[in-house]
């Protein structure tokens, strides 16, 4: 059956974001979707914003330093589109073109919560950045992985230990609650890409939920052809 459903699925590969504030479990969540693609035999990789590519590497060490915040709001976005621009290039597009599925943690829509929403960059600029790096590319579906800021917060804070917060983790709690209100507005102006996912749940049950959203959404042969 997974023989069929490989056969049956279009040339391009299927592009999967995970977005969501800190501490949301996407690096989880990933690990645990690329685990099920591969017992299905489906091809793929897993990447992540910024970087992914070695030219976005040195971007996501700038930003994440700082750097991004010490020039302001529009800076940073272009630091970001640069990035992003490389990772489309040798990564993400060459990926899709063979074939192979990409699970991204996090894409466009962090740019548009992050710096647009919550960091006031004018739409223009926003847009004129897609259109440059990205173009019509788009996920075929978004996981926005949704949790309480607070929550989060204290997730990630397990996660770093003893290490310092970065930049984004470093903002108040009011940021990460606007930055939480935001992702809810971008899935509510694009409910047909992107489904909320509770993550306060145990991450099997997560995983689970992610699972079946995905097989509803992106698989197109029946579900008792479709990888259980």
């Amino acid at each position: 059956m997974v023989d069929e459903l490989v056969k049956r699925s279009p040339g391009r590969g299927r592009f999967v974001s995970f977005e969501g504030g800190e501490g949301s479990g996407k690096s989880t969540q990933i690990k645990r979707l690329a685990e099920r693609l591969n017992a299905a035999r489906l091809p793929n990789i897993v990447t992540r914003e910024p970087g992914g590519s070695v030219g976005a590497e040195i971007m996501r060490h700038l930003v994440l330093s700082g750097m991004g915040k010490l020039l302001g709001p529009d800076a940073e976005t272009l630091l970001f589109a640069a990035a992003r621009d490389d990772h489309v290039k040798h990564v993400i597009g060459p990926a899709l073109a063979q074939g192979t599925w990409v699970l991204c943690d996090r894409f466009a829509d962090s740019t548009r919560a992050y710096q647009g929403k919550l960091g006031n960059v004018s739409p223009t600029l926003l847009k004129a950045m897609q259109r440059v790096t990205i173009g019509d590319l788009k996920p075929d579906l978004t996981f926005i992985l949704d949790v309480p800021a607070e929550v989060g917060l204290k997730r990630a804070a397990h996660r770093r230990g003893a290490g310092a917060p970065d930049r984004f983790e470093s903002e108040d709690l009011r940021y990460h609650e606007k930055l939480r209100e935001a992702y809810r507005q971008i899935a509510a102006e694009d409910p047909q890409r992107c489904v909320v996912i509770d993550t306060t749940a145990d991450p099997d049950s997560v995983a689970a939920r992610i699972w079946t959203e995905l097989r509803s959404h992106l698989f197109s042969v029946s579900t008792s052809a479709a990888p259980a």
